[in-house]
């Protein structure tokens, strides 16, 4: 059994406690948050659930003096690097282990865009404290760096790789109007338009892909689409009105010898009728891989809720990035201090979830 301390009691976050809490292969020792509010709160509680007798708190040194096995941290997203460097970096030069799902450029921490100031303190904190760092999500993360590099070993050949995330925002609370311009008039240059921005924020596993299968790309190039309605399309947030942005096509691109060889591709859209020709998956919500080779695969992804509890497919996905993070514990332990990434880790097949 690994002793944990989890880092963070957002939508992730949350969703991830409540299986711990039963969890034969993990004992919960602590509970780190940001929000004052939370300070003091029962953990279970929280969750919704009966007290469990674990206070949250914001008191990072007390945290790491309780020696966990490992920090699981579901911190804020890179807009928020320094707190999440403060956090992760006392745990490993405490010499514990980190798997995170905040900080998803670090999925592939060799990536360029990573500035310096991100990389150098957790490289220094690993040596500090011989420990390790991994970093997964789910887009960018498994679904376009796992997925994808498994099927590639089943060929001989592959022309063209595209992992493609298709889904509809209607129920979606987050944020995608300054982000992704939807919502937006289509004059609007969203910050996902910006080459830079997208590859950081978006682009890590294709190097990662161009490292697993020995090539050096060329260049990395993006594309952006906007469908705009001439409708007023209802969503979660209220209705997007005709004349403004209701889906974006965007892509990522791997460049090896002038073409094209590797591709993340982002299909969102809000409504059910919008961008009615651009692609659609089997069934709604899903995450795709399109292997152009010899042979050719095509692998489709849902992530459902059959508990009868209602929560929706995005739900279900988040819930499978932070269990992601949280089942690799073990594979990290046993690894080298420093960076670990998808392509350090065995298979996780997720020990003591048949039970």
């Amino acid at each position: 059994m690994k002793r944990i301390v989890v880092w963070g009691t957002g939508f992730v976050g949350k969703l991830v406690l409540s299986e711990v809490f039963d969890h034969p292969e993990f004992e919960l020792v602590g509970v780190g948050v940001s929000n004052p509010e939370k300070v003091g709160v029962d953990v279970g509680t929280l969750c919704g659930r009966d007290p469990v007798g674990i206070q949250c708190t914001d008191d990072l040194d007390a945290l790491v003096a309780l020696k966990p096995d490992a920090l699981v941290h579901y911190g804020p997203t890179a807009q928020y690097a320094d707190e999440n460097i403060r956090v992760m970096t006392a745990f490993l030069r405490a010499g514990v282990d980190v798997t995170s799902t905040a900080m998803t450029p670090w999925v592939w921490p060799g990536m360029k865009q990573n500035p310096d100031v991100w990389i150098d303190p957790v490289t220094e904190a690993c040596e500090a404290g011989g420990s390790s760092c991994f970093t997964t999500g789910i887009d960018p993360g498994f679904a376009n760096d796992l997925f994808p590099m498994t099927l590639m070993g089943l060929t001989s050949e592959v022309r063209v790789v595209r992992a493609l995330e298709i889904l509809d925002y209607s129920n979606y609370l987050g944020d995608y109007e300054d982000e992704m311009g939807i919502g937006r008039e289509p004059e609007h240059k969203a910050l996902l338009e910006h080459t830079d921005i997208l590859v950081m924020a978006w682009g890590a596993t294709v190097p990662m892909m161009a490292e697993a299968v020995g090539i050096e790309l060329d260049e990395i190039t993006t594309t952006y689409d906007k469908w705009v309605t001439d409708v007023e399309v209802p969503s979660a947030k209220g209705p997007i009105a005709p004349g403004h942005v209701a889906a974006v096509d965007f892509t990522i691109n791997g460049v090896y010898k002038g073409e094209t060889r590797i591709q993340l591709r982002h299909i969102n859209r809000v409504g059910a009728n919008s961008a009615p020709d651009w692609p659609r998956g089997a069934n709604d919500d899903v995450y795709r891989v399109e292997l152009e080779g010899t042979p050719s695969i095509t692998q489709e992804t849902a992530f459902r809720f059959d508990d009868g509890s209602g929560r929706d497919a995005a739900t279900a996905g988040c819930l499978a990035t932070g269990m992601r993070a949280l089942n690799a514990v073990s594979a990290v332990n046993d690894l080298p201090p420093g960076w670990v990434t998808a392509l350090d880790l065995p298979l996780i097949a997720g020990r003591g979830n048949i039970r």
